[in-house]
């Protein structure tokens, strides 16, 4: 378990930007929630709140990303921070997040392995008086006090509609995102509201489909191997990340057919975002991951004193009805890699320029 209290000291130039940022969204915090008690345990007003944070792992280059800047934004509120990461096992998960409960946190953050799985001890945390936020993942038929994360269906959605307008016709492979996670079926969802009329049209085909077990599997890059060992055409990959775009492109490179198959993924990951400048990879969806700690932190630090949220928005969970705060992701392509990742800071011009010549 790793414990980090108290506020970060010191601000560069460009933790000052991010303050600003903070300090506005914090004040639009303020005009959407209420200061009631939630009816948890009552607080020691001499300490600060505790705020717990489960990850599922760190295994894809974003969730670090998401680890630094909620820890930041929890303790530029003043309040303690305390994590542990999973290594993708629900079992592992379950059983740190009763240790966090027991190192006496007054909310819970949580990154579910499983959507389904994570349930029931959620369900026991809630039932303990703590307050539960599930982070981009949704916990299943839990009813947690809050969901914050990106428009999923609308991720998958632009991710075909950027491959459609490359590709207008042709054979497509999807690759949708672990079983386990709830997300993937959002994707699926805003994939599929963009593919199936055309597939009607008999514009595109969907020549196969894979849902893998975990977001590390191996499962699809087997199936493309075998479709490109049968010589079946493929224009195009639609892939539940960008971990999961790179394997394609991988079996694609080694076929010979890399560049002829337009692929697109999701995170705008350092290497995705290398691969669009280079040309090997059509697109991927950036979700500003400090919009998304910010809001998270700012939330749990409400919840952990006591404050009562009130969001319109909700998302069905399966059982009932949950808040839900819901962020736009953004499309990035060869021409908008300047307009988007670059221009706020989330990699570097000579980074993502790096293997086609600093522009």
């Amino acid at each position: 378990m790793t414990l980090i209290k108290g506020k970060s000291k010191g601000a560069t130039a460009s933790s000052l930007s991010r303050r600003i940022i903070f300090a506005a969204l914090w004040i639009a915090l303020a005009l959407v929630c209420s200061c009631c008690g939630t009816g948890h345990r009552k607080l020691n007003p001499r300490k600060p709140p505790l705020v717990g944070f489960s990850l599922d792992s760190l295994v894809v280059e974003r969730w670090q990303r998401d680890l630094d800047a909620f820890s930041r934004a929890v303790k530029d509120l003043g309040a303690d921070f305390v994590y542990k990461v999973a290594d993708q096992d629900a079992a592992t998960q379950e059983s740190q997040v009763r240790e966090l409960v027991a190192s006496g946190i007054d909310v819970l953050v949580i990154v579910p392995n499983d959507a389904d799985r994570l349930s029931s001890v959620v369900s026991e945390v809630k039932a303990r008086g703590i307050p539960v936020i599930s982070y981009d993942r949704l916990v299943r038929k839990a009813g947690v006090d809050l969901y914050v994360s990106f428009d999923n269906e609308k991720v998958g959605s632009l991710m075909a509609e950027s491959i459609v307008k490359a590709v207008p016709s042709g054979s497509f492979f999807i690759i949708n995102g672990a079983k386990s996670d709830n997300n993937a079926s959002l994707l699926s969802a805003g994939i599929h509201s963009v593919l199936d009329p055309r597939v009607a049209e008999g514009k595109i085909s969907i020549i196969s489909e894979v849902w893998p077990a975990t977001w590390d599997s191996d499962e699809a890059k087997a199936r493309l191997e075998s479709l490109l060992a049968s010589d079946e055409r493929i224009d195009a990959v639609i892939a539940g990340n960008d971990m999961f775009a790179e394997a394609a492109i991988n079996v694609l490179s080694e076929s010979g057919r890399m560049g002829a198959v337009k692929v697109s993924g999701q995170d705008a990951d350092l290497s995705a975002c290398q691969r669009i400048a280079e040309g090997t990879q059509y697109a991927t969806i950036y979700k500003p991951i400090e919009r998304l700690a910010l809001s998270a932190a700012g939330y749990a630090v409400m919840l952990a004193k006591g404050e009562k949220v009130k969001i319109d928005n909700t998302i069905y969970d399966g059982a009932g009805k949950v808040p839900y705060i819901k962020l736009e992701p953004i499309l990035v392509t060869k021409e908008l890699l300047d307009s988007t990742v670059i221009k706020d800071g989330f990699h570097s011009r000579a980074d993502v320029y790096r293997n086609v010549g600093h522009r």
